[in-house]
């Protein structure tokens, strides 16, 4: 799995950072957070390609909005036949509906619209589901966490090997979970040869929002957490204004959440290129690893134990 980030700026775009748009890829599984003016061109740029299978809107303010009847409309001249499902926060599905028809949008390719409220499943598969939660923004909003089921323990092969079972599908059986019986008619137990559950991985992206204890929830144990950062410290009172969050109210959600990872986005024009003072000001509060993506960076998510 792993995350490229599209558009990283706040509502003002700059010449390094487009407006909100995030790129999620799972097993094959292609899904768009977001898609502010220009992300298709953001796609473009970066190689991601235009084949997604959902998106998922936080909210409806247009920098989170205004790219979507432009790839739309692309995707509908490159004779895609597809279905492409958009979510959107619940209230607002008339409102995203709108703009498609002034914008004249109106693709061969079936485009339906759900609502989500927080959590509400937006994907829900065997592996894994995709669930709304909470912010708190000045409007209709959601985030969004993929959350994993957990694997299969570890095989022991050599264990199962001792307690006399062939090589061949009663491996298989034993790792699905079935007891096997051997020619001599012992019985050997999937407890026997099938170590403890894995957890799956967690990725969980605010929006623009206030900290809130639903995010926090949202993201316990989170293996990446993505959350707004548009101020720094100084400038409290106009995040507050503004329904944002300040690096350093980012990083005390990841501290009571214990993610792995941080990534800050949605960073004000004011500090264009120059985010030293918002790392820096989140690491010093986190144990945990620290970043602000550029525009095209793309971050790997591993499993937890993949070491």
């Amino acid at each position: 799995m792993d995350v490229t980030f599209l558009g990283t700026s706040g509502a003002i775009p700059t010449t390094e950072r487009n407006p909100s748009a995030i790129l999620l890829r799972r097993e094959g599984e292609r899904f768009l957070f977001d898609v502010g003016e220009g992300t298709q061109r953001q796609m473009m740029r970066f190689s991601t390609g235009f084949d997604i299978d959902a998106i998922l809107l936080t909210h409806l303010h247009g920098d989170h909005v205004l790219g979507l009847p432009g790839l739309l409309q692309t995707l509908d001249f490159n004779e895609r036949t597809a279905s492409l499902p958009i979510y959107t926060p619940a209230g607002t599905a008339d409102t995203v509906a709108h703009l498609l028809k002034a914008t004249k949008t109106n693709p061969i390719y079936p485009v339906p619209i759900h609502e989500v409220s927080p959590g509400d499943a937006a994907v829900d598969r065997d592996e894994y589901t995709i669930r709304a939660f909470e912010t708190n923004h000045r409007t209709i909003s959601v985030g969004y966490a993929l959350i994993e089921a957990q694997r299969k323990g570890r095989f022991n092969r050599k264990r199962a090997e001792e307690l006399g079972v062939p090589v061949g599908p009663k491996f298989q059986q034993l790792h699905e979970g079935t007891p096997v019986e051997l020619d001599d008619g012992t019985v050997v137990y999937p407890e026997q040869v099938v170590g403890d559950p894995r957890p799956g991985r967690r990725v969980v992206y605010t929006g623009d929002t206030r900290p809130t204890d639903t995010t926090v929830s949202a993201a316990t144990d989170a293996d990446l957490l993505i959350h707004e950062a548009m101020f720094a410290s100084d400038r409290g009172n106009r995040a507050k204004q503004t329904g944002h969050s300040t690096s350093r109210e980012a990083a005390e959600i990841a501290r009571q959440a214990g993610v792995d990872r941080l990534a800050l986005t949605h960073i004000s024009s004011r500090y264009s290129n120059e985010t030293e003072q918002l790392e820096t000001e989140a690491s010093e509060l986190v144990n945990t690893d620290v970043c602000i993506p550029a525009d095209g960076e793309s971050l790997t998510v591993p499993y937890p134990d993949s070491d």
